[in-house]
């Protein structure tokens, strides 16, 4: 079993220039990094996602290809799901009969249900890429596989995705999101219990765009800072999140921002997240407070190693966490994000290879 510590985290305050009735105070954590009780036979590799269900469970998304097993253990399986307090129940996943495993995985959902999705990202060889997504109940039964490994025809198919970030479904409607932002430039949205094509947008509401994204401006290059409201379409589609009050939340993480949509892919606005910062790859994750009205909204920002934090009706940026390193409440590739009923938030680390838990602090 792993030992458990707990810090103190500094929250930087960076409140805007709302009138004074409507200040907003960040929210305040302490980090815990090494609270997860894990088997001593298995180790994880990098983690990509987590997600909390209905009984505050966590769901926890890794990578056993990248697992670095020492005498006597093994690589973890792939999903694996822990109790509030870190306890390790279970875990299951991989290839199996009747679907195709992904070769990189990369987000999970868990939905009312306790019905689980998979999304996987790899893309080295085109014609095993994974352009698909998986259904399997709590207990790994598989359900249902939407596209295919190398199906993608681009942005117009309906059929199969292109190397898909994020997930998230909504019961309420009988609908799931997928960011579907690797190949393709879209959000797109299936009929949670057959499958079917329902719609999907670019940037701005816009149509999917027919050509390519460009290249992800490199760090350490010169570079002309953006300005103005930023490119047209998509470029890294790579997390989706859908509020209480039914707005859909859409992180564009090649174009620095986060933007926000209706249900039914209206354009409403957008907030830049660390814009022409040393790395372009910013807005990744994203999360919301556990509170009725959701008053905070958590961002990633993958490439300059920190978690931003936003007044979620204002779009104000008011604190952060973070900074690049491996101490308690820094960051090596912030990636996916989930929060609890409790309002504690967990970040999973792709390159960190951990799941940092930032418990919230009582006013």
């Amino acid at each position: 079993m792993l030992g458990r510590l707990c810090f103190l985290v500094a929250i930087t305050l960076s409140l805007g220039a709302a009138p004074p009735h409507a200040a907003v105070r960040a929210p305040q954590f302490t980090v815990e990094t090494q609270w997860l009780k894990m088997p001593a036979d298995l180790v994880f590799g990098e983690v990509a996602a987590v997600d909390v269900d209905k009984h505050d469970q966590l769901w926890v998304l890794q990578r056993p290809r990248t697992a670095k097993p020492g005498p006597g253990q093994q690589a973890a399986p792939p999903i694996m799901i822990f109790d509030r307090h870190g306890v390790y129940l279970r875990g299951f996943g991989g290839p199996g009969p009747g679907f195709d495993w992904p070769a990189n995985e990369h987000s999970l959902a868990v939905d009312a249900l306790g019905r689980v999705w998979i999304t996987g990202n790899g893309r080295s060889d085109p014609k095993t890429a994974d352009d698909m997504l998986l259904t399997f109940d709590s207990a790994g039964r598989f359900l249902r596989q939407i596209g295919r490994p190398g199906g993608t025809r681009g942005d117009d198919d309906v059929e199969n995705l292109s190397a898909p970030a994020d997930v998230f479904v909504d019961l309420g409607h009988h609908e799931v999101y997928v960011a579907d932002g690797y190949g393709n430039r879209r959000v797109i949205v299936f009929d949670s219990e057959t499958g079917k094509f329902k719609r999907m947008w670019s940037a701005f509401g816009a149509v999917p765009p027919s050509l390519p994204a460009p290249p992800t401006r490199e760090p350490g290059r010169a570079f002309t800072p953006e300005t103005g409201n930023g490119p047209a379409g998509f470029n890294g589609v790579h997390g989706v999140e859908l509020s209480r009050d039914g707005l859909v939340y859409v992180s564009d993480r090649n174009n620095q921002r986060v933007q926000v949509f209706t249900r039914g892919g209206r354009y409403l606005r957008q907030v830049f997240i660390d814009r022409n910062e040393a790395s372009a790859q910013t807005a990744s994750g994203m999360a919301f407070s556990a509170d009725a009205a959701q008053r905070f909204l958590y961002v990633a920002d993958f490439g300059n190693s920190k978690v931003l934090i936003f007044d979620r009706r204002s779009l104000k940026a008011i604190g952060e966490i973070g900074g690049k390193g491996d101490a308690p409440g820094q960051f090596l590739g912030p990636h996916l994000m989930a929060t609890d009923s409790h309002g504690n938030l967990y970040v999973a680390e792709v390159p960190g290879r951990r799941l940092q838990r930032f418990t919230l602090k009582a006013n």
